[in-house]
């Protein structure tokens, strides 16, 4: 069964936001064993949208749209509708009804344009929308399922949630769609292809594996479709853990989790607490592990020690450490770490410092040099880094890096 997404606007279209719904939309889909064939962004223009409209419906059999729902002129997603099926519009009374209680609730006048609201194609079902004033409409053409949505996330999330998809696995016989995501660190997607190359090669028809690379990280993804939930389960982890054998010690996760929330979890099953010390980074590493629930259960917090007076005040870093060897050396960061473990009085702690570009590099140390430390009360690893010349790459680098020597760290010492 596949899926297409249309997302209208011109807001979408000219970058003043960033289309999240479709992302979301598609992991709903791909749980309830719905494949989401394409998605499209589309501006507000009544012929842009009759062609998006007819084109996924030669490629899709289900098309879910958001956007162009609201109050104002420039909402023409409705109207469009009723073209596109040609059929008149009408005034639902169940959504006139949704949007005037809606009104009494904040003591605010119906005003006309808000009434239209509930206008809607003569040949939809509506969606009464519980967040909202614009309802959702679901429409049974030629076979196809059409399903129109409003464009703000929370009330296009609880429409989704609460009546798309109940309702599609109702109508619809959707086979079981698994996912098994493996985490690795420190290896490209190149080296890990030939690693495992003969695993791949092996794989039946219905399990595909996906690679997907981010900035010092691949993402291996395991895909497989079939009816009997169990038996897939089973055949899938067979795979994984092939996989995770044959690669060793560059997997740190084998579900899809950031990884900075493996280094949280890890630590918290352990009862240990994490400080940082950040130079280059400029607090990036602690921003990660901070937006996560229950950070503070392990996170202490730290120093984001960009001058030199800060790494000898705060982290007592020695003057004639920075005088002899410089900010950028294996001797500072060392002393940072243990700085930061001995003043933050964490369990374990991370340094980092470098030069993040575009300048301020020079012969014996260019841009995108950058030292880590990581270290315990018993140990401490320092590894030195020389990454590109982008300064934003160097600064995501860098924070990969100190996630996957900490993690290093971690196992061994729960061995």
């Amino acid at each position: 069964m596949l899926a297409e997404i249309i997302t209208i606007g011109d807001e979408i279209l000219i970058g003043q936001i960033v289309d999240t719904n479709s992302a979301w939309m598609a992991e709903q889909l791909n749980h309830a064993g719905i494949r989401v064939k394409q998605i499209s962004s589309v501006s507000d223009n009544r012929q842009h949208i009759l062609a998006a409209l007819a084109e996924a419906a030669t490629r899709a059999d289900i098309i879910l749209i958001t956007g162009g729902l609201g109050p104002t002129k420039d909402d023409i997603t409705k109207k469009t509708l009723a073209d596109y099926f040609n059929v008149d519009m009408v005034l639902n009374d169940a959504a006139l009804e949704n949007v005037t209680r809606i009104f009494e609730k904040y003591n605010r006048p119906l005003l006309e344009v808000n009434r239209k609201q509930a206008e809607v194609p003569s040949n939809c079902e509506v969606i009464l929308n519980k967040n909202g004033t614009a309802p959702g409409m679901w429409f049974n053409s030629d076979g196809k399922i059409y399903v129109s949505m409003p464009g703000v996330p929370f009330e296009m999330k609880y429409m989704v949630e609460e009546d798309v998809i109940p309702k599609l696995k109702a109508q619809l016989k959707l086979p079981v769609i698994i996912h098994k995501t493996i985490l690795t660190v420190g290896e490209g997607e190149s080296f890990l292809a030939e690693k495992i190359g003969d695993i791949e090669d092996s794989l039946p028809e219905n399990i595909k594996l996906a690679y997907l690379p981010k900035l010092g990280q691949v993402r291996l993804r395991l895909s497989a479709d079939g009816d009997d939930a169990a038996l897939l389960q089973k055949e899938v982890d067979l795979y994984a853990a092939k996989i995770v054998e044959r690669i060793g010690q560059s997997v740190v996760a084998e579900n899809d989790i950031p990884l900075e929330k493996v280094v949280l979890n890890l630590m918290a099953r352990q009862g240990l607490t994490l400080s940082v010390a950040e130079s280059c980074t400029g607090g990036y590493i602690s921003h990660l592990i901070t937006q996560h629930a229950g950070s503070s259960q392990v996170f202490l917090g730290g120093a984001v020690s960009y001058s030199n007076q800060l790494k000898q005040s705060v982290l007592g870093v020695k003057t004639e450490t920075l005088n002899d060897n410089g900010a950028v050396s294996e001797q500072t960061v060392r002393e940072m770490v243990e700085g930061a473990l001995r003043n933050f009085s964490s369990d374990y702690a991370v340094a980092v410092t470098g030069i993040a570009g575009p300048d301020g590099g020079t012969q014996e140390k260019p841009v995108g040099t950058v030292w880590i430390a990581v270290a315990n009360a018993n140990k401490t690893v320092v590894k030195k880094f020389t990454f590109g010349t982008k300064r934003l790459q160097n600064i995501e680098r860098s924070a990969v890096w100190a996630f996957f020597m900490l993690i290093t760290l971690l196992k061994e010492y729960k061995k």
